[in-house]
């Protein structure tokens, strides 16, 4: 990694696309420290993030600040290459689309600072298909974090066939030096890793609604009352390995394994995503909000993040 900037020697942090994700992103950044340089080609974009800064930096505080971080070390930047070309790091965040990031991919390419890394946030998308005009595509790498990633520690690392090996390993440790909890990927694949997970268990949800197995309401309480408590501290492998008691995993799978393969069996009907579904589904989380609107429910997620974050840390 020789070729790449020591991590304590990043300063100034390109951020691309200042949506939900973007916001979240520069307020961690702007808590750790570091100098963000922002760009976002939408209307209002500068009032938006501010105000999302100004929201979410009393939890940061609770989370604790790192020395120097100050909301003041933000610039707002009016095109993207400008956004990249003093940056020791860059975090982009556009459009879940292939061609709105190849278009931006193709305009910062040389404006990429010679020791700069470039992260995409792309929750998805295949990374060797987005760099593969780039002259510049060994320096690119999959950083993608969860939502609201100022709160969330998880970022999933994915390399493409054209990314420098010694680049996976420097955002490997680049995030764990700011405070996240990378995973590595070893292979590109749809949707990565942890939201195929994801997936797989909202397929499942969605077929109970489908088959009036439970409310909306109780379908979402059977996992947030229930086994979401459980995979709040511990991954599914190690849950399971528990369930086996002193026999570990070994007891779980010869105890409970033939159960759960006969229970994978009736798991092979995909619901389809008909509008009349998605009505239903609407009507249900309408009733279980009740009058709390979208930012109270996003209020009460972050209140709860940061509970169960402070009791991790607490009890780790």
């Amino acid at each position: 990694m020789a070729d790449y900037l020591p991590f304590d020697q990043v300063r100034r942090i390109a951020v691309l696309g200042t949506g939900t994700i973007g916001a979240s992103w520069t307020a961690y950044f702007l808590a750790r420290g570091y100098a963000v340089s922002a760009w976002d080609p939408g209307d209002g974009w500068k009032a938006n993030l501010r105000e999302f800064i100004d929201r979410a930096w009393p939890q940061l505080q609770t989370i604790g600040l790192e020395p120097g971080a100050d909301t003041a070390a933000l610039t707002f930047l009016d095109d993207p290459v400008s956004a990249v070309s003093t940056a020791d790091f860059v975090q982009e965040n556009a459009p879940e689309r292939l061609d709105i990031k190849k278009e931006l991919y193709g305009k910062i390419d040389y404006a990429l600072p010679a020791q700069a890394i470039f992260s995409s946030s792309t929750s998805g998308l295949i990374l060797s298909e987005l760099v593969a005009d780039l002259g510049t595509s060994h320096r690119f790498v999959v950083g993608h974090p969860f939502n609201p990633p100022h709160l969330i520690p998880l970022v999933e690392v994915v390399g493409a066939r054209q990314t420098d090996p010694a680049v996976i390993d420097w955002a490997m440790g680049f995030y764990k030096h700011i405070g996240k909890h990378p995973i590595r990927i070893r292979k590109e694949v749809p949707g990565h890793l942890a939201n195929r997970l994801q997936a797989a268990l909202w397929r499942e949800a969605t077929w109970a609604v489908v088959n009036d197995l439970a409310s909306v309401e109780d379908i979402n309480a059977a996992i947030s009352q229930g086994p979401g408590l459980r995979l709040a501290v511990m991954g599914p492998h190690m849950i399971f390995n528990l369930t086996g008691g002193k026999g570990g995993f070994e007891k779980f799978y010869s105890h409970f394994g033939p159960a759960m393969e006969s229970w994978w069996q009736t798991m092979q009907g995909e619901p389809e995503l008909t509008p009349e579904l998605c009505a239903q589904i609407v009507d249900g989380l309408r009733e279980e909000a009740g009058e709390r609107t979208i930012n109270d429910l996003e209020a009460e997620r972050d209140r709860k993040l940061l509970a169960v974050l402070k009791a991790l840390r607490d009890t780790t």
